[in-house]
């Protein structure tokens, strides 16, 4: 006996390709002119005026002197090396698959989190996408986009998207219930207990949620280079078909420089956050004590 499971598979996806065209020509059209808007905007500008701000933002997040140098010499010497262009490409698609599989994967945490049926369902599909090969995803977004930036952006989106799901719907769950017993008892609603007390104190987990979306969103980057995404992804794919080691070795430091740096402003986002709340938290409790009335003696 045996299955036709790639027959069943062909089936599906002519079938889909048939009848939803125009939803991924839609997505196809929509993504692209986003992610040309982010390339405008970084390739356009002179590379001094970007290491300049990358530079800025890495000063802000971290507040560590090693690291802000770090990242001015680095992209100073990606300019040097002649792959500026392909860098800043690959930061604007990192950037949109970003923005997407979070805006997916934070609601869908938090759903998770808040319902045990959704969260027993949602858990082996996880299980599943985080097993799947790397490669295997290249698949299906080749069939509904073809080939180009469009099928890389779409296989990086479903690829990151786990971890964002995962460490949302743990940062809620894993909260002291006696914070949301004593919200409860207040009589504060379900949004606004979701808003004020459980998404404020997952916020933590939440960024270390970000950061890895961010860091399996450039490697995925990286291997959408095989079906033309173009970045540095082709230039490492390019350099290792033509075996110009030379090449292929530039555009591996290109993507260790740009990973390093957003893993770092992104833990230091991280920590940012941890301070924003410490001092919000110190302010409620001065203007509490400075509005406090006295009891009579």
């Amino acid at each position: 006996m045996s299955l036709n499971v790639g027959g069943w598979f062909e089936t599906v996806i002519n079938w889909l390709r048939g009848n939803f065209a125009w939803f991924f020509d839609g997505v196809a059209w929509l993504i692209s002119h986003i992610v040309s808007l982010f390339e405008y905007v970084l390739v356009g500008l002179h590379p001094f005026l970007i290491i300049a701000v990358l530079t800025v933002i890495a000063a802000v997040m971290t507040r560590r002197l090693g690291l802000t140098v770090f990242s001015a010499v680095a992209f100073l010497f990606i300019d040097s090396m002649g792959l500026w262009i392909e860098t800043m490409e690959t930061l604007a698609i990192v950037l949109v698959a970003v923005v997407i599989a979070l805006a997916i994967g934070i609601p869908l945490g938090i759903w998770a989190a808040l319902s045990t049926p959704v969260s027993a369902s949602v858990r082996p599909i996880l299980d599943l996408m985080q097993s799947m090969p790397v490669f295997v995803y290249l698949i299906p977004a080749v069939f509904f986009f073809g080939v180009g930036t469009v099928p890389g952006i779409a296989a990086t989106i479903v690829f990151a998207i786990p971890p964002g799901v995962r460490l949302t719907e743990l940062g809620i769950r894993q909260l002291d219930t006696e914070i949301l017993e004593a919200a409860k008892a207040f009589g504060a609603k379900k949004g606004l207990i979701l808003r004020d007390v459980q998404f404020p104190l997952a916020l933590s987990s939440i960024m270390a949620g970000v950061n890895q979306v961010i860091m399996l969103a450039l490697s995925m980057v990286v291997v959408a280079g095989l079906i033309g995404a173009g970045a540095l992804g082709g230039v490492v794919v390019e350099g290792v078909a033509q075996l110009n080691v030379a090449q292929a070795f530039e555009g591996g430091v290109a993507v260790v420089i740009l990973a390093i740096y957003l893993d770092r402003v992104t833990g230091g986002a991280h920590s940012m956050v941890g301070i924003l709340r410490k001092k919000r938290a110190e302010k409620k409790s001065a203007t509490a004590a400075r509005t406090a009335v006295p009891t009579p003696a």
